[in-house]
């Protein structure tokens, strides 16, 4: 190995872990704590819930995602909108196909309503922290509350300057982060060596048979061990996926041996109000400050991951026609990934300061949390089964099989959360499931109303008023969804109001399923002085049409566009004509120059 493959070796594994690993890297600040406040911590039930731990981060991070979803991609993109597009390739149309469908957009809601909850627990548990400082004991949780909003909120009004800036430091903080994790966890781990032998899944099988329903139910507490083992597939495209895993290996063998360390200082601790925290103050009661500073720094990292997250799949679910056309910034010159929707970035940070206020502490966050992430992977799973038993792969179905079992089990035993709060994940999953499920009915409903006219229809009529000779010198430009439909805006313009320039281009953008790539066809003479400018382009693609243009020789004089005054007494649809006014249309979208725009009003009874 030469010195820049080393050197990008080592990189990738850094970046990796600011970018990736926050959220699974900050669990050990609550897990062990919020399982310890509801089982006796006797020597059989730390051994048992250790080996409960180990046993879900291999079963459901190791297995599910370094192993299976990340050997699926699409040119080096993961996540659920990935899976159903490589699904949606191998269905044929029917039931099985709106089964996929149905279950992207519940994994996808499922993931947005977790980027709420997120932020708020990891904030908050590291916060709490400061109780332990000598002379800060009596701080009111009030005060703590406090301190995690500003901190939030800091966080959220920085995200419009893109995070390319600060991102190097991600990666050398989280290493500082995993290692003091590794140090606090051997010093602890080296005073009782037999702690390891919880490894042995026999202790996890104790636990369960000897704790009976009691024991199946604190599975949704075990399950915060392994919250934001998804974001290695969902990030797969910002990194790759061999960096990834192998950052993956450092930052599991970190979290595990801290995990154990944790487990050996509360058998002699039972009372410690925070194990992580009681245990880095007990060993070194002079760096448990800059600790916490740490610790801190890397919820705020955790968080910034969960953000940026958001940010991609609402990107692909505006492309993929999802979801409501957004105004998007895009804040790196050379990372695609960097994206800023304003919308998104206020109503996510008004969402997390209500969740903080409303839960109060993070240890009754935690039974709002765990539902989504099990919901996730539980879908990811059934996702992987219908694509290996497709593929060559079939090999990797029964594996498939036995971890989506794994996920269904943790699922329902978070389904005992629901009253406890678990139902926030609901309500918060259910807002852009809704939104979905009316912008695409709508779009579809929309375009049929719309009664567009097929192209040689159009072109008959056409030809006649444009061989009347009196035409408009220059070039009119015409958005059209595909070009052999004609919208009604256009037949309005050019039949019956006689607007006919010397060229007439129609523009169509089509969104391929695979993430990146541009194609672009310039077709002419489809009838006198009309030409098709078709843009065919990935879901992640950012897309300059003006420059697009010019590059093809294409001068427009004026560029129309179409839009639709919704006239409806259906409720759905009021919502559906709602969402439309509050949206950018899609010239905006596209950042068309606006001295050139003439937009054509269509009404339409829906």
């Amino acid at each position: 190995m030469n010195h820049s493959e080393g050197s990008s070796y080592w990189g990738g594994i850094v970046k990796s872990m600011g970018l990736v690993f926050g959220d699974i890297g900050t669990s050990p600040i609550y897990t062990l704590t919020v399982i310890f406040a509801l089982t006796k911590p006797t020597v059989d039930n730390v051994f048992g819930i250790l080996s409960l731990v180990f046993w879900t981060m291999t079963i459901l991070v190791t297995a599910e995602y370094a192993w299976l979803a990340m050997s699926l991609g699409r040119k080096g993109e993961g996540g659920t909108i990935v899976l159903k597009e490589i699904l949606v390739r191998m269905l044929k149309s029917g039931r099985q196909l709106g089964f996929v469908v149905f279950l992207s957009y519940i994994g996808v809601c499922l993931l947005l309503g977790d980027g709420v909850i997120t932020p708020a627990i990891s904030i908050l548990s590291a916060v709490e922290g400061m109780v332990l400082i000598p002379g800060l004991e009596a701080t009111q949780q009030g005060t703590l509350i406090l301190i995690a909003a500003i901190i939030a909120v800091g966080l959220f009004v920085v995200q419009f300057k893109g995070t390319d800036k600060v991102a190097g430091a991600f990666g050398p903080i989280m290493v500082v982060w995993f290692t003091s994790l590794t140090i606090s966890g051997l010093t602890s781990v080296v005073t009782m060596p037999s702690i390891v032998a919880a490894v042995s899944p026999h202790y996890a099988l104790n636990f369960m048979l000897h704790h009976g329903l009691a024991g199946f139910f604190v599975l949704s507490e075990v399950i915060l061990c392994a919250t934001g083992g998804e974001a290695l597939y969902a990030d797969m495209g910002h990194l790759g996926r061999k960096p990834i895993l192998r950052a993956w290996y450092f930052a599991f063998t970190a979290l595990i041996i801290n995990y154990f360390g944790q487990g050996v200082f509360l058998l002699s601790h039972p009372e410690a109000k925070n194990y992580l925290f009681g245990m880095v103050q007990h060993q070194a009661p002079q760096l448990y400050i800059p600790f916490l500073i740490l610790t801190i720094l890397a919820t705020i990292i955790a968080s910034q991951a969960m953000i940026s997250g958001v940010f991609s799949v609402v990107y692909q679910g505006i492309t993929t026609r999802i979801m409501p056309l957004l105004k998007v910034d895009f804040t790196s010159t050379h990372l695609k990934s960097q994206i800023y929707i304003s919308s998104i970035n206020w109503i996510l940070m008004l969402a997390v300061l209500f969740i903080m206020l409303l839960f109060k502490k993070s240890e009754n966050l935690a039974a709002a949390y765990g539902l989504a992430v099990t919901g996730t992977m539980t879908i990811t799973g059934i996702m992987m089964i219908m694509i290996f038993s497709r593929t060559t792969k079939k090999w990797k179905v029964p594996l498939a099989v036995v971890i989506t079992l794994v996920d269904l089990i943790f699922f329902v035993s978070c389904m005992n959360k629901i009253p406890h709060g678990g139902y926030w994940s609901i309500v918060l999953a259910s807002i852009p499931f809704v939104t979905i499920l009316v912008w695409t009915r709508g779009q579809r409903a929309l375009y049929r109303a719309l009664k567009p006219l097929d192209f040689e229809t159009f072109r008959f009529a056409y030809e006649q008023i444009y061989a009347k000779g009196k035409n408009i010198p220059g070039t009119g430009l015409f958005f059209v969804k595909e070009w052999n439909t004609v919208p009604p805006y256009v037949v309005h313009c050019i039949i019956r109001s006689n607007i006919i320039y010397e060229r007439n281009v129609l523009i169509s953008i089509v969104r391929t399923d695979e993430p990146f790539g541009q194609e672009i066809m310039l077709k002419t003479g489809l009838a006198t002085g009309i030409d098709v400018f078709e843009i065919q382009a990935g879901y992640m693609e950012i897309l300059d049409i003006e420059a697009r243009l010019k590059e093809n020789g294409i001068s427009e004089k004026v560029i129309f566009y179409g839009v639709e005054d919704i006239a409806t007494d259906n409720p759905i649809w009021k919502l559906f004509a709602t969402l439309k006014r509050q949206t950018p249309n899609f010239v905006q979208f596209y950042r068309i120059p606006a001295a050139k725009l003439q937009g054509v009003v269509t009404r339409v009874e829906m």
